[in-house]
Protein backbone atom coordinates (compact mmCIF):
# COMPACT_ATOMS: atom_id res chain seq x y z
CA UNK A 1 0.00 0.00 0.00
CA UNK A 2 1.59 3.20 -0.56
CA UNK A 3 2.59 5.89 1.97
CA UNK A 4 1.57 8.96 3.03
CA UNK A 5 3.62 11.56 1.01
CA UNK A 6 3.76 15.57 0.65
CA UNK A 7 3.95 17.37 -2.27
CA UNK A 8 2.94 20.62 -3.70
CA UNK A 9 0.88 20.34 -6.76
CA UNK A 10 -2.05 22.01 -7.53
CA UNK A 11 -3.91 25.02 -9.04
CA UNK A 12 -3.22 28.70 -9.23
CA UNK A 13 -6.00 31.12 -8.94
CA UNK A 14 -7.32 34.51 -7.72
CA UNK A 15 -6.84 35.65 -3.95
CA UNK A 16 -8.30 38.18 -2.54
CA UNK A 17 -6.36 41.52 -1.73
CA UNK A 18 -4.92 42.14 1.34
CA UNK A 19 -5.94 45.64 1.27
CA UNK A 20 -9.47 45.21 -0.27
CA UNK A 21 -12.78 43.16 0.28
CA UNK A 22 -12.66 39.61 0.18
CA UNK A 23 -15.00 40.20 -2.41
CA UNK A 24 -12.16 41.79 -4.39
CA UNK A 25 -9.82 39.49 -6.14
CA UNK A 26 -6.19 40.08 -8.59
CA UNK A 27 -6.07 37.96 -11.60
CA UNK A 28 -3.09 35.32 -11.70
CA UNK A 29 -2.67 33.79 -14.89
CA UNK A 30 -2.83 29.66 -14.22
CA UNK A 31 -3.31 27.50 -11.73
CA UNK A 32 -1.67 23.64 -11.50
CA UNK A 33 -4.38 20.88 -12.23
CA UNK A 34 -4.16 17.01 -13.12
CA UNK A 35 -5.77 16.44 -16.53
CA UNK A 36 -5.83 13.69 -19.10
CA UNK A 37 -4.44 14.83 -21.76
CA UNK A 38 -5.87 12.49 -24.17
CA UNK A 39 -8.67 9.42 -23.21
CA UNK A 40 -6.61 6.69 -21.95
CA UNK A 41 -5.06 4.93 -19.00
CA UNK A 42 -3.71 6.79 -15.82
CA UNK A 43 -0.29 7.23 -17.93
CA UNK A 44 -2.52 10.16 -19.76
CA UNK A 45 -2.93 12.37 -16.23
CA UNK A 46 -0.44 15.20 -16.32
CA UNK A 47 0.00 18.15 -14.16
CA UNK A 48 -0.56 21.39 -16.20
CA UNK A 49 -1.04 24.92 -16.07
CA UNK A 50 -4.87 25.42 -16.63
CA UNK A 51 -6.66 28.96 -16.79
CA UNK A 52 -7.67 29.74 -12.86
CA UNK A 53 -11.85 29.57 -12.02
CA UNK A 54 -13.81 32.73 -11.36
CA UNK A 55 -16.94 32.47 -8.55
CA UNK A 56 -19.92 33.81 -9.84
CA UNK A 57 -23.02 34.72 -8.33
CA UNK A 58 -23.54 32.69 -5.05
CA UNK A 59 -20.13 30.84 -5.55
CA UNK A 60 -16.66 30.97 -3.29
CA UNK A 61 -13.22 30.01 -4.56
CA UNK A 62 -11.72 27.34 -2.31
CA UNK A 63 -7.69 26.79 -1.58
CA UNK A 64 -7.79 23.08 -2.00
CA UNK A 65 -5.52 21.37 0.13
CA UNK A 66 -6.69 17.67 -0.50
CA UNK A 67 -9.14 16.37 -3.26
CA UNK A 68 -10.01 12.19 -3.45
CA UNK A 69 -10.61 9.49 -6.14
CA UNK A 70 -13.68 8.42 -7.45
CA UNK A 71 -14.81 5.47 -9.78
CA UNK A 72 -16.11 8.67 -12.13
CA UNK A 73 -12.77 10.06 -12.40
CA UNK A 74 -11.37 6.52 -14.31
CA UNK A 75 -14.73 6.75 -16.25
CA UNK A 76 -13.99 10.29 -17.54
CA UNK A 77 -10.19 9.94 -17.40
CA UNK A 78 -11.30 7.27 -20.61
CA UNK A 79 -13.46 9.81 -22.09
CA UNK A 80 -16.40 7.62 -21.60
CA UNK A 81 -17.87 10.03 -18.62
CA UNK A 82 -18.34 13.51 -19.59
CA UNK A 83 -18.86 16.33 -16.81
CA UNK A 84 -22.22 17.73 -17.09
CA UNK A 85 -23.28 20.92 -18.50
CA UNK A 86 -21.15 23.92 -16.94
CA UNK A 87 -18.96 21.63 -14.73
CA UNK A 88 -15.19 22.00 -14.96
CA UNK A 89 -13.70 19.30 -17.03
CA UNK A 90 -10.86 18.90 -14.79
CA UNK A 91 -11.27 15.51 -12.80
CA UNK A 92 -12.22 15.27 -9.16
CA UNK A 93 -15.59 15.23 -7.22
CA UNK A 94 -15.04 16.56 -3.86
CA UNK A 95 -12.27 18.72 -2.15
CA UNK A 96 -11.58 20.09 1.15
CA UNK A 97 -9.62 23.49 1.52
CA UNK A 98 -10.07 26.89 2.99
CA UNK A 99 -12.12 29.75 1.32
CA UNK A 100 -10.62 32.18 -0.37
CA UNK A 101 -12.81 34.31 -2.28
CA UNK A 102 -16.75 34.86 -2.15
CA UNK A 103 -18.68 35.53 -5.23
CA UNK A 104 -21.23 38.40 -5.60
CA UNK A 105 -24.29 36.85 -3.18
CA UNK A 106 -22.83 35.14 -0.68
CA UNK A 107 -23.58 35.61 2.80
CA UNK A 108 -22.77 32.06 4.64
CA UNK A 109 -18.93 31.52 3.77
CA UNK A 110 -16.21 33.26 5.49
CA UNK A 111 -12.66 34.08 4.08
CA UNK A 112 -10.57 31.58 5.63
CA UNK A 113 -12.92 29.46 6.74
CA UNK A 114 -12.05 25.39 6.54
CA UNK A 115 -14.59 23.47 4.14
CA UNK A 116 -14.91 20.43 2.29
CA UNK A 117 -17.55 20.90 -0.61
CA UNK A 118 -19.03 18.13 -3.48
CA UNK A 119 -18.22 19.25 -6.78
CA UNK A 120 -19.09 18.49 -10.55
CA UNK A 121 -15.65 18.73 -11.47
CA UNK A 122 -12.54 20.31 -10.85
CA UNK A 123 -10.95 19.17 -7.53
CA UNK A 124 -7.87 17.83 -8.71
CA UNK A 125 -6.06 21.36 -8.77
CA UNK A 126 -5.42 23.84 -6.40
CA UNK A 127 -8.41 25.99 -6.76
CA UNK A 128 -11.65 25.48 -7.48
CA UNK A 129 -15.02 27.23 -7.09
CA UNK A 130 -18.02 25.82 -6.24
CA UNK A 131 -21.74 26.88 -4.87
CA UNK A 132 -21.60 28.29 -1.15
CA UNK A 133 -25.15 25.89 0.01
CA UNK A 134 -22.32 22.77 -1.72
CA UNK A 135 -19.96 23.42 1.45
CA UNK A 136 -19.95 21.54 4.92
CA UNK A 137 -17.46 23.37 7.50
CA UNK A 138 -14.56 20.58 8.69
CA UNK A 139 -14.80 19.44 12.20
CA UNK A 140 -11.88 20.49 14.13
CA UNK A 141 -10.90 16.88 14.99
CA UNK A 142 -10.54 16.24 11.29
CA UNK A 143 -7.53 17.80 8.97
CA UNK A 144 -7.92 18.13 5.26
CA UNK A 145 -6.72 14.69 4.09
CA UNK A 146 -9.53 13.14 6.50
CA UNK A 147 -12.21 15.99 5.33
CA UNK A 148 -12.17 15.13 1.60
CA UNK A 149 -12.55 11.52 2.45
CA UNK A 150 -16.28 13.05 3.65
CA UNK A 151 -18.08 14.39 0.42
CA UNK A 152 -18.65 11.80 -2.16
CA UNK A 153 -18.60 8.81 -0.15
CA UNK A 154 -20.66 10.13 3.48
CA UNK A 155 -23.51 12.19 1.27
CA UNK A 156 -24.21 9.32 -1.16
CA UNK A 157 -24.09 6.54 1.31
CA UNK A 158 -26.68 8.59 3.51
CA UNK A 159 -28.70 9.34 0.28
CA UNK A 160 -28.59 6.06 -0.80
CA UNK A 161 -29.45 4.38 2.99
CA UNK A 162 -31.76 7.05 4.20
CA UNK A 163 -33.28 8.73 1.31
CA UNK A 164 -34.02 6.19 -1.57
CA UNK A 165 -33.61 3.32 1.24
CA UNK A 166 -35.63 4.34 3.68
CA UNK A 167 -33.48 2.57 6.22
CA UNK A 168 -35.63 1.79 9.34
CA UNK A 169 -33.73 0.60 12.62
CA UNK A 170 -33.79 -2.92 12.97
CA UNK A 171 -34.01 -3.64 8.95
CA UNK A 172 -31.50 -5.94 7.26
CA UNK A 173 -29.60 -3.92 4.63
CA UNK A 174 -26.65 -5.59 1.98
CA UNK A 175 -23.71 -3.37 1.25
CA UNK A 176 -21.52 -4.40 -1.80
CA UNK A 177 -18.53 -3.42 -2.44
CA UNK A 178 -17.99 -2.34 1.53
CA UNK A 179 -14.66 -1.78 1.43
CA UNK A 180 -14.79 1.32 -1.32
CA UNK A 181 -15.42 5.03 0.01
CA UNK A 182 -19.14 4.68 0.00
CA UNK A 183 -19.24 1.45 0.91
CA UNK A 184 -17.05 2.15 4.34
CA UNK A 185 -19.28 5.26 4.75
CA UNK A 186 -22.35 3.01 4.59
CA UNK A 187 -21.35 0.27 6.88
CA UNK A 188 -20.74 3.09 9.12
CA UNK A 189 -23.96 4.91 8.79
CA UNK A 190 -25.95 1.60 9.19
CA UNK A 191 -24.48 0.79 12.17
CA UNK A 192 -25.27 4.13 13.80
CA UNK A 193 -28.92 2.96 12.52
CA UNK A 194 -29.37 0.36 14.01
CA UNK A 195 -29.73 -1.73 11.05
CA UNK A 196 -28.81 -5.25 10.53
CA UNK A 197 -25.82 -5.44 8.31
CA UNK A 198 -24.38 -7.84 5.57
CA UNK A 199 -21.33 -6.49 3.78
CA UNK A 200 -19.68 -8.20 1.21
CA UNK A 201 -15.74 -7.61 0.53
CA UNK A 202 -12.69 -9.63 -0.14
CA UNK A 203 -10.97 -11.78 2.32
CA UNK A 204 -8.17 -9.54 2.84
CA UNK A 205 -10.12 -6.47 3.22
CA UNK A 206 -12.50 -8.12 6.15
CA UNK A 207 -10.74 -7.53 9.22
CA UNK A 208 -9.86 -4.00 9.05
CA UNK A 209 -13.78 -3.70 7.65
CA UNK A 210 -14.93 -5.08 10.88
CA UNK A 211 -13.45 -2.75 12.87
CA UNK A 212 -16.29 -0.47 11.46
CA UNK A 213 -19.27 -2.32 12.18
CA UNK A 214 -18.64 -4.99 14.97
CA UNK A 215 -21.77 -6.01 14.69
CA UNK A 216 -22.07 -6.57 11.19
CA UNK A 217 -22.36 -10.21 9.16
CA UNK A 218 -19.24 -10.25 6.57
CA UNK A 219 -18.75 -11.78 3.45
CA UNK A 220 -15.56 -12.90 1.53
CA UNK A 221 -17.24 -12.43 -1.95
CA UNK A 222 -14.62 -15.17 -3.21
CA UNK A 223 -15.94 -17.88 -1.27
CA UNK A 224 -19.10 -17.32 1.17
CA UNK A 225 -22.63 -17.28 -0.67
CA UNK A 226 -23.84 -13.69 0.40
CA UNK A 227 -27.45 -14.57 -0.44
CA UNK A 228 -27.21 -17.31 2.26
CA UNK A 229 -26.32 -14.74 4.85
CA UNK A 230 -28.53 -12.50 4.16
CA UNK A 231 -31.45 -15.29 4.87
CA UNK A 232 -29.80 -16.10 8.19
CA UNK A 233 -29.33 -12.54 9.25
CA UNK A 234 -32.96 -11.95 8.18
CA UNK A 235 -34.26 -14.91 9.73
CA UNK A 236 -35.26 -16.15 5.84
CA UNK A 237 -37.35 -12.49 5.21
CA UNK A 238 -34.15 -11.33 2.87
CA UNK A 239 -32.46 -7.99 2.51
CA UNK A 240 -34.31 -4.91 3.19
CA UNK A 241 -32.22 -2.32 1.64
CA UNK A 242 -29.50 -3.46 -0.88
CA UNK A 243 -26.96 -0.64 -2.00
CA UNK A 244 -26.21 -2.20 -4.77
CA UNK A 245 -22.52 -1.09 -6.26
CA UNK A 246 -22.28 -4.20 -8.85
CA UNK A 247 -25.16 -4.19 -11.17
CA UNK A 248 -25.40 -6.62 -13.61
CA UNK A 249 -23.30 -9.26 -12.22
CA UNK A 250 -25.32 -9.48 -9.13
CA UNK A 251 -28.58 -9.16 -10.65
CA UNK A 252 -30.16 -12.79 -10.25
CA UNK A 253 -28.36 -13.04 -6.82
CA UNK A 254 -29.85 -9.56 -5.46
CA UNK A 255 -33.21 -10.56 -6.76
CA UNK A 256 -33.37 -13.79 -4.54
CA UNK A 257 -32.44 -12.11 -1.37
CA UNK A 258 -34.18 -9.15 -1.70
CA UNK A 259 -37.10 -8.98 0.53
CA UNK A 260 -40.94 -8.09 -0.13
CA UNK A 261 -40.95 -4.58 -0.05
CA UNK A 262 -37.38 -4.31 -0.16
CA UNK A 263 -35.97 -1.75 -2.11
CA UNK A 264 -32.48 -1.91 -4.24
CA UNK A 265 -30.81 1.06 -4.53
CA UNK A 266 -28.18 1.05 -7.49
CA UNK A 267 -25.12 3.39 -6.99
CA UNK A 268 -22.69 1.60 -8.72
CA UNK A 269 -22.21 -0.97 -12.24
CA UNK A 270 -18.83 -2.31 -11.25
CA UNK A 271 -20.29 -6.31 -12.46
CA UNK A 272 -21.87 -4.47 -16.07
CA UNK A 273 -25.02 -1.92 -16.85
CA UNK A 274 -27.45 -4.59 -18.73
CA UNK A 275 -29.21 -8.01 -17.17
CA UNK A 276 -32.75 -9.52 -17.31
CA UNK A 277 -34.81 -8.66 -14.87
CA UNK A 278 -38.05 -10.38 -13.57
CA UNK A 279 -41.09 -7.47 -13.53
CA UNK A 280 -43.46 -9.99 -12.15
CA UNK A 281 -41.41 -10.98 -9.34
CA UNK A 282 -40.70 -7.08 -8.51
CA UNK A 283 -45.09 -6.99 -8.72
CA UNK A 284 -45.83 -9.62 -6.85
CA UNK A 285 -43.42 -8.63 -3.98
CA UNK A 286 -43.64 -5.12 -4.11
CA UNK A 287 -40.28 -4.16 -4.41
CA UNK A 288 -38.89 -1.54 -5.25
CA UNK A 289 -35.28 -0.65 -7.49
CA UNK A 290 -34.34 2.57 -7.91
CA UNK A 291 -30.28 4.41 -9.10
CA UNK A 292 -29.12 7.19 -7.28
CA UNK A 293 -26.30 9.39 -8.76
CA UNK A 294 -24.92 12.51 -7.42
CA UNK A 295 -22.70 14.82 -10.05
CA UNK A 296 -26.01 14.86 -12.78
CA UNK A 297 -28.37 15.74 -10.42
CA UNK A 298 -29.76 19.25 -10.27
CA UNK A 299 -28.10 21.60 -7.90
CA UNK A 300 -31.01 21.79 -5.69
CA UNK A 301 -31.06 18.06 -4.93
CA UNK A 302 -27.73 18.15 -4.36
CA UNK A 303 -27.92 21.34 -2.02
CA UNK A 304 -31.05 19.53 0.09
CA UNK A 305 -28.66 16.23 -0.07
CA UNK A 306 -26.08 18.22 1.76
CA UNK A 307 -28.74 20.17 4.20
CA UNK A 308 -29.74 16.87 5.27
CA UNK A 309 -26.07 15.34 5.81
CA UNK A 310 -25.17 18.98 7.95
CA UNK A 311 -28.49 18.51 10.08
CA UNK A 312 -28.82 14.33 10.67
CA UNK A 313 -24.96 13.46 10.56
CA UNK A 314 -22.55 16.00 10.59
CA UNK A 315 -22.53 16.23 14.20
CA UNK A 316 -21.05 12.38 14.35
CA UNK A 317 -17.82 13.33 12.75
CA UNK A 318 -17.63 16.00 15.36
CA UNK A 319 -17.89 13.42 18.20
CA UNK A 320 -16.29 11.01 16.36
CA UNK A 321 -18.85 8.34 15.76
CA UNK A 322 -18.53 8.45 11.77
CA UNK A 323 -14.57 8.07 10.84
CA UNK A 324 -13.86 8.94 7.30
CA UNK A 325 -11.18 6.14 6.49
CA UNK A 326 -8.55 7.01 3.76
CA UNK A 327 -6.33 3.94 2.48
CA UNK A 328 -3.47 5.95 1.05
CA UNK A 329 -2.24 9.30 0.05
CA UNK A 330 -0.34 10.44 -3.36
CA UNK A 331 0.88 14.18 -4.38
CA UNK A 332 -1.36 15.54 -7.39
CA UNK A 333 1.63 15.25 -9.82
CA UNK A 334 1.47 11.80 -9.20
CA UNK A 335 -2.59 11.37 -10.02
CA UNK A 336 -1.64 8.61 -12.80
CA UNK A 337 -0.30 6.08 -9.91
CA UNK A 338 -3.31 6.60 -7.96
CA UNK A 339 -5.45 5.61 -10.73
CA UNK A 340 -3.45 3.00 -10.85
CA UNK A 341 -3.56 1.97 -8.24
CA UNK A 342 -7.57 2.15 -7.41
CA UNK A 343 -7.56 0.13 -10.73
CA UNK A 344 -6.53 -3.08 -8.77
CA UNK A 345 -9.18 -2.58 -6.45
CA UNK A 346 -6.67 -3.20 -3.31
CA UNK A 347 -7.73 0.10 -1.24
CA UNK A 348 -10.03 0.08 1.89
CA UNK A 349 -11.74 3.22 1.96
CA UNK A 350 -10.60 6.64 -0.09
CA UNK A 351 -7.57 7.03 -2.06
CA UNK A 352 -6.38 10.99 -1.26
CA UNK A 353 -4.36 13.28 -3.54
CA UNK A 354 -2.81 15.81 -1.27
CA UNK A 355 -2.97 19.40 -3.32
CA UNK A 356 -1.19 21.45 -0.50
CA UNK A 357 0.35 21.25 2.53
Amino acid sequence: MPAPVATRPGKSAQRPSRSASPRLRYARLAMKAAIATTPGGPEKLELREVPDPVPGRNEVLIDVKATALNRADLLQRRGVYAPPPGASDVLGLECAGVVAALGDGVAGARVGERVMALLSGGGYAERVVVHERLLLPIPENLDFLQATAVPEAFLTAADALFDAGRLAPGECVLIDAAASGVGTAALQLAREAGARIVAVASGAKLERLARLAPDARFVDRAQDDFVKAVLEVSAGRGADVIIDFVGAAFAPRHAECLAPRGRQVVVGLLGGAKAEFDFGRLLARRQTLVGVIMRTRPLEDRIAVVERFRREWLHRLTDGRLVPLVDSVFPLADAGKAHAYMETNENVGKIVLRVAD
